[in-house]
C-alpha cells in the first residue's frame, strides 16, 4: 500500500540515482524515504532509460522494488484522457498527473513546467 503523500516523478529518481551529494539530492532522498509512490509510467520510464549500464539497471530495478507502484485503472485513464484533451500534455505526463490527482498525492518533480497547465495537480519541486 502507499506510504504517504507524494508521487515521485521519473526525473527525481534519475537525479537520486546519480548520487550527487548536494542539498538538492538530500531533499530528493528525504522525499523518497518518506513517500516512495510511483506511477507504472514512472517505472517504465525509469527502468527503460537509455543511459543505464547493466549495473545501473540492476541497481535501479532493486530500488523500484521498495516503491508502491500505482497501476493505470479506469479512473486514472479517464482523468488522463480529460487532461490530454484540455492541455495538450504528453501522454506519460498526463497519466502521472492523473495518478497524483486521483489518489490525492503531491507530485514531486523537477519538471514543474510540464504540469503547469493542470491546476488540480499539487507540485512539489525539491530543487527550489
Amino acid at each position: 500500500m502507499p506510504t504517504d503523500e507524494y508521487l515521485i516523478d521519473t526525473n527525481i529518481l534519475i537525479y537520486h540515482t546519480k548520487g550527487s551529494e548536494n542539498s538538492i539530492d538530500f531533499i530528493s532522498r528525504a522525499i523518497i524515504q518518506k513517500s516512495f509512490n510511483i506511477s507504472i509510467i514512472t517505472k517504465i520510464e525509469f527502468l527503460g532509460w537509455n543511459k543505464h549500464t547493466s549495473k545501473s539497471f540492476e541497481k535501479c530495478k532493486q530500488l523500484i522494488e521498495f516503491s508502491y507502484v500505482y497501476p493505470v485503472d479506469e479512473d486514472i485513464a479517464n482523468k488522463a484522457i480529460e487532461l490530454k484533451r484540455k492541455t495538450n500534455i504528453r501522454l506519460a505526463d498526463a497519466v502521472i498527473a492523473a495518478t497524483a490527482i486521483m489518489h490525492n498525492l503531491k507530485l514531486a518533480t523537477r519538471n514543474a513546467d510540464d504540469f503547469k497547465a493542470i491546476e488540480e495537480v499539487k507540485i512539489v519541486n525539491p530543487f527550489e
